[in-house]
């Protein structure tokens, strides 16, 4: 059954394997996936600190409906969840989609969205070692490991547990 799957970019600092790798995994798995971001237009991606790629939004955030997904995926980068976490448009929908019970699944610095969505209390998180002061301080538990599930979240370091977070993210797609 193919399946629908939101990632949820700020217009800039997205990590591009952060976002292309998960992409490719699900579409060749089969599901379709829709780029949404705050602003409509582009979304400008990086090679660490290098530009590297845009990619067209498919919907802002403001007119995505937690209803019309079966999965969320927050990619990072440095800019791009500080960016997100400012916007209340897209914490809401963070939040509602962790509610809704389906997954979520945030890499490296996307985490810090899930702090300020309020979402992390009394979970284990896994994310870029900077943020956890961060996810402690918001009630969570930071962990060191490449991929963790705690119930729908899906969290993960860095791009080098990409491998691990697409096969906890497909696994939980069914």
């Amino acid at each position: 059954m193919t399946k629908r799957i939101a990632f949820l970019t700020a217009a800039e600092g997205i990590e591009a394997v952060e976002l292309t790798d998960p992409w490719d995994a699900v579409t060749g798995a089969g599901h379709t996936a829709e780029l949404l971001s705050p602003e409509s237009g582009e979304v400008q991606l990086y090679n660490h600190l290098d530009k590297a790629e845009t990619r067209p939004v498919d919907k802002t955030v403001a007119d995505a409906s937690v209803d019309d997904y079966d999965a969320l995926v927050l990619p990072g980068g440095v800019a791009n969840p500080d960016a997100l976490r400012t916007d209340a448009d897209a914490v809401a929908f963070i939040k509602s989609f962790v509610d809704s019970g389906k997954p979520v699944a945030a890499i490296c610095h996307a985490a810090w969205t899930l702090v300020e969505a309020g979402v992390v209390d009394g979970r284990r998180v896994a994310s870029w070692p900077s943020l956890q002061t961060d996810i402690r301080n918001a009630g969570g538990e930071w962990v060191d490991e490449e991929v963790v599930e705690d119930g729908n979240l899906i969290t993960s370091r860095n791009p080098d547990d990409l491998p691990a977070f697409n096969k906890a993210l497909l696994g939980a797609l069914g």
